[in-house]
């Protein structure tokens, strides 16, 4: 009988410290590698919507060229391009545009750090587009190379 016993209490201890102090470990390791790449998938979110809020501005300049007379570039502003395509306020200073007769350039940059990502959208006079990006101080993110290139 008093052998049945000291197995049932034994059976009902908790857990060692030794198991406990694995647990931690191993919850530790997997947050070691969790949250740098989360930290990085969430760079790439404001990397894409930097590259859209591009986009819509090259949108908008095509559209402002179609209605205005002259069918020039040189005559929209970033209020026009921003009546013509609202969510364009929603990029506030981070949007900078030029333009001329024939071209434009479009930069955005992205919203995640001081030293984050610039895309570019330019329109040549002969029509030809390029995007460009630089990242500064900042990760790769959505750009092509380290420093410089083009998505």
């Amino acid at each position: 009988m008093s052998s049945q016993r000291i197995l049932r209490t034994r059976q009902d201890d908790g857990f060692t410290l030794v198991e406990l102090l694995v647990v931690i470990l191993i919850i530790g390791i997997l947050a070691a590698i969790a949250i740098p790449s989360f930290i990085a998938q969430q760079d790439k979110g404001h990397d894409v919507d930097a590259k859209s809020t591009a986009a819509t501005a090259a949108r908008a300049f095509e559209a402002c060229r179609t209605a205005t007379n002259g069918g020039s570039y040189a005559t929209c502003s970033l209020a026009e391009l921003q009546d013509i395509e609202p969510s364009l306020n929603d990029a506030g200073s981070r949007l900078a545009v030029s333009s001329t007769t024939n071209t434009y350039e479009v930069t955005v940059t992205a919203d995640r750090d001081a030293g984050a990502a610039t895309f570019t959208i330019s329109r040549a006079s002969n029509g030809a587009r390029t995007r460009t990006c630089t990242t500064g101080s900042a990760p790769r993110g959505g750009c092509s190379a380290q420093s410089s290139g083009t998505w």
